[in-house]
């Protein structure tokens, strides 16, 4: 339980991060840390008390099994959550090659 109310906690960071703060890079850790709470979230959901490997083993018939597909959906998260992450700084760094400023009131004054 402890470890849903965590996830929640850092989602709500990067939410408050995103809407109330007004610098791009800012903006862009808020995102990151909202992808690792859901990462993070997909990881305490499919762990299981006393799970063993997802292996199937003849001798452990009655074994519990951790959840393999919770994994997969994290690592597949954290795959597009770099390549966003990427994308995104390259557009604040093309922003502030133009406009000398990662403040996005500042931006939307300057015309250019």
């Amino acid at each position: 339980m402890v470890m849903y109310l965590f996830c929640v906690l850092l989602l709500s960071i990067g939410i408050y991060c995103v809407a109330a703060k007004k610098n791009l890079i800012k903006i862009i850790i808020g995102l990151v840390i909202m992808e690792y709470s859901m990462n993070l979230l997909l990881v305490v959901v499919g762990y299981r008390k006393g799970g063993v490997d997802p292996i199937i083993d003849p001798s452990a018939a009655n074994a519990v099994y951790v959840d393999p597909l919770a994994q997969m959906f994290a690592l597949a998260m954290i795959v597009i959550g770099l390549a966003t992450t990427i994308i995104m700084s390259a557009i604040a760094m093309r922003i502030y090659e133009r406009y000398g400023t990662f403040d996005i009131t500042k931006i939307g004054k300057l015309k250019g």
